[in-house]
């Protein structure tokens, strides 16, 4: 069997600086440190910063006053900084850079007047923090874009982890809707989503199946596994080597392998090595692109 291990896969910039954030923050201030949701969407990552001392809440009110608080990489409403500071919370934002940059073109541009369409999944914790920062409309589907009443002056972003070519569809009914509509100068999708779906798709090509390795919450690795079927391959999500069913792999000559932007690569060594013995399975890297950005940390932790 071959083995098609795509390139670039696994953490992003953000999702390390995220978990940086909070393996410093035990550093500097000790144990324990309160981080409001998960910081990424992996079960293992939880696992491991719990272990080293790590409690995560989902509601600021569970945090004891006068706390360590760490926000997660996928960003908050800012009605949520406020109740921090009322609960004399010593914060620090982990929002991804990426995420920041959305919330600040909503506010720029709902105070220069254009009503807002924000493409993304309902109550997933990323649209929730960017929804907070001004009004909009939610866009999930296609469909939802004539739902829509008419407006002068119409501004689109995006989730950053969405499905690029899904998004792209969405972006061509909103045009057709609304003439004079505005596009960020750079999409919101952010770089590690459109190059980890590139390398999934070059995967799925030549694969009759694809595992992505992903949290359960993820979207990104959600977003993974639908670009393998789009691209004709069968795919599944597991967490770790023990969800692979031995009947996907009965008459498989070519499997594909990638992970999300959040699954940390031991996961994925464990895979490989479980396919190679249970397979005989020869490794071959598709890598569609390279990746060398890196986020500074927030000023809490700059040394």
């Amino acid at each position: 069997m071959k083995l098609l291990l795509a390139a670039p896969r696994g953490y992003c910039a953000g999702v390390d600086r995220a978990i940086q954030v909070v393996e410093k923050a035990l550093e500097v201030y000790g144990k324990p440190v309160y981080v409001r949701h998960q910081i990424v969407h992996n079960e293992h990552v939880i696992d491991a910063l719990e272990q080293k001392g790590a409690v995560f809440v989902e509601n600021t009110k569970d945090i004891p006053e006068g706390s360590v608080a760490i926000f997660s990489a996928h960003g908050i409403p800012p009605s949520v900084r406020e109740e921090a500071k009322q609960r004399k919370l010593q914060t620090i934002d982990a929002t991804c850079p990426l995420v920041t940059k959305v919330h600040f073109e909503a506010e720029r541009y709902h105070k220069e007047g254009y009503t807002l369409v924000l493409i993304g999944h309902k109550e997933h914790q990323e649209v929730t923090g960017t929804m907070g920062h001004a009004p909009m409309h939610l866009i999930e589907r296609v469909e939802d874009v004539e739902q829509l009443p008419s407006f002068d002056k119409v501004m689109c972003l995006t989730q950053t982890t969405l499905s690029v070519d899904d998004t792209k569809e969405i972006m061509g009914a909103l045009k057709q809707k609304f003439a004079h509509i505005k596009f960020p100068p750079i999409e919101d999708i952010c770089y590690a989503t459109t190059n980890r779906q590139e390398a999934v798709k070059a995967i799925a090509k030549r694969a009759e199946l694809v595992l992505i390795i992903g949290g359960k919450l993820s979207s990104n690795s959600k977003r993974l596994v639908e670009t393998a079927v789009y691209a004709g391959a069968q795919s599944y999500l597991i967490q770790t080597k023990k969800d692979i069913k031995e009947g996907w792999l009965e008459n498989i000559n070519a499997i594909g392998l990638s992970s999300g932007a959040s699954t940390p690569d031991v996961l994925v060594e464990e895979v490989v090595a479980y396919l190679k013995e249970k397979c005989n399975a020869s490794v071959e890297f598709v890598e569609v692109a390279k990746e060398d950005m890196v986020f500074r940390m927030p000023k809490e932790l700059s040394t």
